[in-house]
């Protein structure tokens, strides 16, 4: 599994300090994987390099591109669609949407730039030596992504490439820290967040994004490309109207999403951020996901901002806004020290937890019929829109694991592939953290009580009317309890009492503490 080599990290390897040497004439550099010092070959013939892109659809801050660049030569862009190279967690549907739309704009902005996206079929190392023959390429340069899966191929491609002659070389584009970088006192890897933060911002932060090229050579007429549709990345039935209308893919709509939210409800976030019914959350985490916005984009464009707006250092590094993009950072640091979290838990005494197989309250939560607003009102808008707010992501998933007594891997499996944020880390880290059983999770013993939840932070009721139109005449007294309401409400019945699946939850998981391992 260990693709890079943490033990041969070193400090100073910066991956934009070493873009911007390159680009200064130094063909050292430090490779992302290893730290250690590379050497560029010299580029004497101005042959071709191919930029495999993958979770980096964007020109900006793109260091295996700006890499190329300075590299000399023609950039040939390329996209590899290898979904079975992923398994067990290939792109869910609303991903795939999302990747279409995404790759869609992507292409335009290659074409502004002069250039055009080559758009292959996997397997990924096949396709790349055709592609090396065919453009006449000596380098293949990418940037890193995380799951264990492409971890393990990513380490055959450049190991395969290397020992055919060919460069290759990987960067840090998706993280503020690589993961094997963050160590606690014992050098071991984090499992609790605070600390782990509080190492995070200890050190320097991250490099000045390096700007989009204003200019690339586009690769030779003769290589050619698949058309997009070619992807089958479209379902089939159009179910994805509502996705179409909550959103704007690509590395313009990302940028115009981070400005937007800064202007407007930065200010408010720490309070507002817990509201389903305000517009107080950035809504940047499929923008991250599929590198349309890096993460130091993110934290420079937070400290400028900042410093318009004269917060002090403290403040905004301080914020909640901030402590947001480093819990993604600590789910990366998990799932790459922990691999085997997507399917089993962290904590190994839950692996004797007594779950319910329940196909048809499954399915009612799925459907977002269980009785309970808040619960479906969530599930609601997570099938109409891609995406679901993260107070109710959290009531959502306490509802199924400590209501309905599912397991958490049920409920991750369904966010896989309804949303468009999906995303093999936080994914893992959310669910585990609900169910009690990972990396600074919630006591199992915290059940939400979606009553209490739906009026506390939708005390209006005007997000469950929103997503649930039946109840949008009944009185806020009784919108997050229609069952209580004194006329007969037109509303599927509680799917099982709250009180009394509660006390279940607790037994069951008593009953795991005393349950030799």
């Amino acid at each position: 599994m260990q693709a890079f080599d943490p033990a041969q990290t070193g400090p100073g390897c910066g991956l934009i300090q070493a873009v911007g040497a390159i680009a200064a004439g130094d063909n050292r550099f430090c490779d992302s994987d290893s730290g250690r010092s590379i050497t560029l070959k010299p580029n004497v013939t101005k042959a071709s390099s191919i930029v495999w892109f993958r979770l980096d659809l964007r020109l900006a801050d793109n260091p295996a591109l700006q890499t190329a660049v300075a590299h000399g030569g023609p950039v040939v862009p390329v996209f590899i669609y290898a979904p079975g190279e992923e398994a067990p967690w290939e792109p869910g549907a609303a991903s795939r949407w999302w990747l279409h739309q995404s790759l869609a704009s992507f292409q335009a902005r290659l074409r502004a730039a002069g250039s055009r996206l080559i758009i292959r079929l996997g397997p990924s190392l096949g396709t790349l030596k055709d592609l090396l023959k065919e453009t006449g390429a000596n380098s293949v340069f990418w940037n890193h992504c995380y799951e264990p899966a492409v971890i393990a191929r990513d380490a055959k491609v450049k190991e395969a490439l290397r020992a055919e002659g060919f460069q290759a070389e990987s960067f840090n584009a998706g993280l503020l820290h690589e993961p094997w970088t963050i160590k606690n006192q014992s050098g071991k890897p984090f499992q609790v967040f605070t600390p782990f933060w509080r190492n995070c911002l200890a050190r320097p932060g991250p490099g000045t994004p390096v700007p989009a090229p204003r200019k690339l050579t586009a690769p030779q007429s003769s290589v050619k490309s698949l058309p997009l549709d070619a992807l089958e990345l479209l379902p089939r039935i159009n179910w994805a109207g509502g996705l179409r209308a909550a959103w704007t893919p690509g590395e313009v709509g990302a940028a115009e999403n981070l400005g937007q939210f800064l202007a407007k409800a930065f200010d408010a976030y720490g309070v507002q951020r817990n509201r389903p019914d305000l517009l107080g959350t950035s809504r940047l985490s499929p923008h991250l996901h599929f590198g349309e916005l890096s993460p130091r984009q993110v934290w420079h464009g937070l400290a400028r901002f900042a410093s318009k707006r004269e917060l002090s250092s403290t403040q905004w590094r301080s914020s909640q806004f901030l402590t947001e993009l480093g819990w993604r950072e600590f789910a990366h640091h998990l799932l790459f020290h922990f691999p085997h979290t997507p399917n089993e838990p962290l904590r190994a005494d839950f692996k004797k937890f007594p779950w319910r197989k329940d196909p048809s309250s499954l399915r009612a939560w799925q459907r977002g019929c269980t009785g309970y607003p808040i619960v479906d009102a969530g599930m609601r808008e997570l099938w109409s829109t891609g995406w679901m707010h993260n107070r109710v992501r959290m009531i959502v998933a306490s509802f199924l694991i400590k209501d309905l007594l599912l397991a958490w891997t049920e409920g991750a499996r369904w966010f896989w592939d309804t949303l468009v944020d999906a995303d093999l880390a936080q994914n893992t880290l959310g669910w585990q953290w609900t169910a009690g059983c990972g990396g600074d999770a919630s006591p199992f013993f915290r059940v939400f009580n979606p009553v209490s939840q739906g009026q506390k932070f939708d005390p209006l009721g005007n997000y469950v009317r929103r997503w649930c139109p039946e109840l949008s005449e009944l009185p806020d007294k009784w919108i997050h309890q229609p069952w209580a309401a004194p006329s007969p409400v037109k509303y599927p019945p509680p799917i099982v009492s709250h009180v009394v699946a509660r006390e279940v939850a607790l037994e069951a998981f008593a009953r795991i503490k005393s349950v030799p391992l």
